[in-house]
């Protein structure tokens, strides 16, 4: 089915990030080499790891978890700003070279608090032009023999990496995923990055985004192979529809209800400034359920990123509904639900398999929504 199929590993410097076990060791290296062990068992490709301001660093945490395992892919995101372009495409050149070929890159250029690492705050004109930048000069250290580039916010001037990226067929360096649902950062995806994630959007949101992408690649010019695309979602699976539905259910509840004693009255997402998360957030004024099992109340009760909306179902379900997007064009999947760990197990025993083999043994009848 998919190029890759990638899960989450929760690098959080607090514990209980959307429902997960708020154990002491929760980001030890032992309880974070146990996740991508466990992906690495369970046929997983790899898994992302985000960011943000105070979060374990995603590079240091990659690089050990990369050097205690034979297959794990780390999905490393990082943020223009935090790194320099030249400084970012030496550190992922090398652990590349280290690992056989097993880096990926997600930049992320949503606000953050710049401020506590010495960054500016721009606009978002501006936000993404840097970004556009970062990543023409990493692209060019990791393919051209010697780069000068000037551009407003990066200038490099006869700059060489003596190491290089692992190249094979289909993978020249790295690739440089991407995240973004506003008009600059969709010019920014059409022209430069390699793959565009999005949110667990509606079937016709997705394919209306990846046809505006697909005129932008042609009237901005794209320079490199054509843009691929990749959804990152929450997946909800259990044994019957009607458990899946009820658990989701009271999942969503006990969300409601934390979020209430934690922020009173105030939902957590619910004044995101970012367009991906303001379109999720507004996807339940269509209904509790879309498509045939997109549930958006997670989105209500406090859920945010790749928790506001999940796919719910048993593993025939959630399948066919993923297959579903990878016939409008998505061939990369970053999934997850929590508890983490149990899930990784679940999901890859029971959905993987599914995914992996041809399209044509995932027909189920439609999901039903909850009480149903």
């Amino acid at each position: 089915m998919a190029d890759d199929l990638l899960w989450y590993i929760p690098n959080q410097t607090h514990p209980g990030h959307r429902g997960d076990d708020a154990d002491a060791g929760h980001n030890s290296l032992a309880t974070l080499t146990e996740h991508a062990a466990q992906l690495e068992k369970h046929g997983w490709d790899g898994a992302l790891l985000g960011t943000s301001w105070g979060r374990p660093d995603t590079f240091t945490v990659a690089t050990a978890l990369a050097a205690r395992t034979t297959t794990f892919e780390p999905l490393i995101a990082v943020r223009p700003g935090y790194w320099r372009p030249a400084h970012l495409a030496s550190s992922a050149a090398t652990l590349d070279h280290l690992t056989g070929g097993r880096v990926r890159i997600n930049v992320v250029s949503g606000q953050d608090d710049l401020a506590a690492y010495g960054d500016a705050e721009g606009d978002q004109a501006a936000r993404y032009a840097r970004t556009k930048e970062f990543l023409q000069v990493v692209r060019k250290l990791w393919t051209q023999e010697s780069v000068t580039y000037a551009g407003e916010h990066f200038r490099v001037t006869g700059s060489t990496l003596d190491l290089r990226p692992v190249a094979r067929p289909g993978r020249p360096h790295p690739r440089l995923y991407f995240g973004g649902a506003s008009a600059a950062a969709e010019r920014v995806a059409a022209t430069e990055a390699d793959v565009q994630l999005f949110w667990g959007e509606p079937l016709d949101g997705i394919a209306e985004r990846i046809a505006r992408l697909r005129g932008l690649e042609a009237s901005l010019g794209r320079e490199h192979p054509p843009l691929e695309f990749g959804l990152r979602v929450t997946t909800f699976v259990r044994d019957t529809t009607e458990q899946a539905w009820a658990d989701a259910e009271a999942k969503v509840a006990q969300l409601a209800a934390r979020a209430d004693h934690e922020h009173p009255g105030v939902r957590r997402w619910g004044r995101a400034s970012a367009v991906g998360q303001q379109r999720l957030l507004e996807l339940a004024a269509r209904g509790d359920v879309l498509d045939e099992n997109l549930y958006t109340a997670p989105g209500r009760a406090g859920g945010g990123g790749a928790g506001t909306t999940w796919l719910v179902g048993t593993a025939q379900e959630v399948a066919a509904a993923l297959r579903r997007y990878e016939a409008l064009g998505v061939t990369h999947f970053v999934l997850s639900d929590t508890p983490y760990l149990p899930e990784i197990e679940r999901q890859g025993r029971e959905l993987l398999p599914l995914l992996r083999g041809p399209a044509g043994g995932v027909g189920v009848p439609p999901g039903r929504g909850p009480g149903a």
